[in-house]
């Protein structure tokens, strides 16, 4: 079995597991969908679902600029005859022109000028992508009249640097401390706009860190990802900190499962909640287990905390998305972090090719 189909079967068999209902699979049966961001970790799997839950008679388009990536082909999205691959920016008017002319009813906004540290170094850049961006995008979907809209928001981002734990939804704050945190506040802001000024069926979904196969390392990806491909060249992993801070590592298909039932249940709309695993992880074990699993022997590097980096914690509440959409993380961290290296084995050569760490920013800690 190539890695393919690997992810396939991965994918065919959670949706068997979490048992959807079938009023939601009715629903997603023949469906146009738009995916915004598609060729990213949580984009990846998110169209291998869509595509199973559409059937053959319906389509999945998919807008990406590869950004995140060193050289731009689509590598990682599966050749799925009901998936259109399309390099374009949701900046763009003459891309988003065409994208739309498939008809989408649903658009999962998912493209992001990803992450903090990004953002900290090309601020302008990140608030044309995450803001002007997704204004156009809010724009083309209401002329289209859609039915749904559901925009992939930022737990880890948003809820500002002294948030009680777990984190729950009705909690504000506007210490924020790159301008990742705040587009993607802004984000959630002009989707309520449109919810209300426009009637336009809105969810904001909060992501929290994610892992699982799909995601290529680089300069500004997730922890998880690069920590098990520096450990595969033998290099030692980097703590900004103690390592005793924690995160709530979350399943990449309990994400996914989260927006399949954002797009389905009518309990979401206007709403905003969590989407998260509800439990913690400190760095310095996932750091163990990485190089356990990798046999990497190259000692552990302490570095200073980054200045933005101002939450020693991360736990989300779950409880939101639990009353509204029925979901229910059933990923275990064990095995989701195998799926995980076994990824990394099996495309090592092509990782490698397509991994970004370009020297001489402040976030490129390793090459």
């Amino acid at each position: 079995m190539d890695s393919n189909e690997k992810r396939l079967d991965w994918v065919n068999d959670y949706i068997n597991r979490v048992k959807y209902s079938p009023k939601l699979l009715d629903y997603y049966k023949g469906k146009s969908i738009l995916v915004t961001g598609g060729a990213g970790g949580i984009g990846s799997n998110l169209i291998i679902a869509l595509s199973i839950l559409v059937g053959d008679h319906g389509k999945i388009t998919v807008l990406d600029n590869l950004s995140s990536i060193k050289i731009k082909n689509p590598w990682n999205i599966l050749p799925l005859k009901n998936v259109q691959f399309v390099l374009g920016d949701v900046r763009s008017d003459i891309d988003l022109k065409r994208v739309f002319k498939n008809h989408p009813s649903i658009v999962f906004h998912l493209a992001a000028f990803f992450a903090n540290q990004n953002s900290v170094d090309y601020p302008e850049l990140s608030a044309e992508v995450d803001v002007i961006g997704q204004i156009k995008l809010l724009e083309y979907s209401r002329l289209a009249k859609i039915d749904r809209f559901i925009y992939a928001s930022s737990g880890c981002a948003i809820y500002g640097s002294y948030g009680e734990m777990p984190l729950k939804e009705d909690f504000i704050s506007m210490h924020l401390t790159t301008p990742y945190q705040i587009n993607k506040m802004t984000g959630e802001m002009y989707c309520n706009y449109y919810g209300h000024n426009y009637d336009m069926k809105i969810v904001n979904c909060r992501f929290f860190n994610s892992y699982g196969p799909g995601e290529v390392p680089g300069q500004y990806r997730n922890v998880i990802p690069n920590f098990i491909y520096w450990a595969m060249k033998g290099k030692s992993l980097p703590i900004t900190g103690t390592g005793e801070e924690t995160r709530d590592f979350t399943y990449v298909l309990d994400l996914v499962q989260g927006l399949v039932r954002s797009g389905f249940n009518e309990s979401a709309i206007g709403q905003n909640f969590n989407l998260a695993a509800g439990s913690e992880q400190t760095i310095i074990d996932l750091a163990l287990m990485v190089n356990e699993s990798t046999k990497n022997k190259a000692p552990i590097e302490y570095l200073p905390r980054r200045k933005w980096d101002t939450k020693p914690r991360i736990l989300a509440s779950i409880d939101k998305a639990r009353e509204l959409i029925e979901y229910e993380p059933i990923g275990s961290f064990e095995d989701g972090f195998n799926q995980n290296i076994e990824w990394f084995t099996d495309n090592w050569e092509i990782i490698q090719e397509f991994a970004d760490f370009p020297p001489g920013m402040s976030s490129a800690l390793k090459g």
